[in-house]
C-alpha cells in the first residue's frame, strides 16, 4: 500500500528503521549497459560507491554482519566503530591496470570506494566486536549484552 519501497527501488531497508544510515544510490537498478567509454568515470564510481551489499542478522547472542567484496583483500577493507555505536564499513577495489593494446569489450566489474554506516543498538557490547574476511565474504560479529531479567521479589502478606 506504501509508495515508498516502490519509490526507493524495492530496497528492503526501511526507510524509518533508526537502525538504518543507508546511503541512497539514485541510479540503483540503472543498467549500465553499452559501452563504457560513454559512462562518466564518477558515475561508475558512484555506482561502486554503494554497491557492498549487506545482511544484518539478530541472533540471540550476537548481531552478524555479512558483506559480499568478491576479490578484495582483507587489507583494502576497514572495519571502524565511531561515536555514537555507527559501525562502519568501507574499502576500495583498484581498477584494473589498462595496457596500451588492450581492446575492451565490456566492463562490468565495479571499481572504486565503498562505504556503509549502521547505527548499532544500545545492547551491542562495541569492545568485543570481531571481523573476519573468507572467501570473499566479510562477517562482523557484533556480541550483545545479555539482558538482565527482573528480579521478583515476593511480598509477605500480614493479617
Amino acid at each position: 500500500m506504501s509508495l515508498i519501497p516502490s519509490f526507493f527501488g524495492g530496497r528492503r531497508s526501511n526507510i524509518v528503521d533508526p537502525f538504518s544510515l543507508d546511503i541512497w544510490d539514485p541510479f540503483e537498478g540503472f543498467p549500465l549497459s553499452g559501452t563504457v567509454a560513454n559512462v562518466p568515470t564518477s558515475a561508475r564510481e558512484t555506482a561502486a560507491f554503494a554497491s557492498a551489499r549487506i545482511d544484518w542478522k539478530e541472533t540471540p547472542e550476537s548481531h552478524v554482519f555479512k558483506v559480499d567484496l568478491p576479490g578484495i583483500k582483507k587489507e583494502e577493507v576497514k572495519v571502524e566503530v565511531e561515536e555514537g555505536r555507527v559501525l562502519q564499513i568501507s574499502g576500495e577495489r583498484s581498477r584494473e591496470q589498462e595496457e596500451k593494446n588492450d581492446k575492451w569489450h565490456r566492463m562490468e566489474r565495479s571499481s572504486g570506494k565503498f562505504l556503509r554506516r549502521f547505527r548499532l543498538p544500545e545492547n551491542a557490547k562495541m569492545e568485543e566486536i570481531k571481523a573476519a574476511m573468507e572467501n570473499g565474504v566479510l562477517t562482523v560479529t557484533v556480541p550483545k549484552m545479555e539482558e538482565k531479567k527482573p528480579e521478583v521479589k515476593a511480598i509477605d502478606i500480614s493479617g
